[in-house]
């Protein structure tokens, strides 16, 4: 390339990195607590995950809780408390996550095939989970 030609100047622009609402439940029974099982093809494919789902435009975070533990789980849940809300950054989005107490009001039946099962303090130590959720089990670990 000759000394006098320029390459031509594009203007970077920034990444913008999706932004995700996410509740989730925490459900505890006879010291364990409900988790389900991310499917295959979907983001963190095999991580078990305490129960919820993406928050809708305009949708407050305890009625997205219920529509998705309704959706996912068949089951009507009365929300609790918000017990912590964390931020993490994965490489393609920005989840920001609300765990919530909460109680069922009936038994869970897994509607899109996710496996699903009842975790004691111990298991969730061993079980794979998004990091997201490290400083609740953290928590919760402490608390038993």
């Amino acid at each position: 390339m000759p000394d006098d030609s320029k390459l031509p100047v594009l203007p970077i622009q920034p990444l913008e990195m999706t932004l995700l609402i996410v509740t989730a439940a925490v459900v505890e029974r006879n010291g364990a607590f409900l988790v389900t099982r991310r499917q295959k093809g979907t983001h963190l494919e095999g991580c078990w995950e305490f129960p919820g789902g993406k928050c809708e435009p305009a949708e407050t975070l305890e009625a997205s809780l219920a529509r998705e533990l309704d959706e996912e789980l068949a089951v009507k849940a009365r929300v609790g408390e918000e017990m912590h809300m964390t931020t993490h950054e994965y490489p393609d989005r920005t989840v920001e996550l609300h765990f919530f107490r909460c109680e069922l009001m009936g038994e869970p039946q897994p509607q899109l095939g996710q496996e699903m099962r009842w975790a004691s303090r111990a298991d969730l130590a061993t079980l794979a989970f998004p990091q997201a959720d490290a400083e609740l089990i953290e928590r919760l670990l402490r608390s038993g």
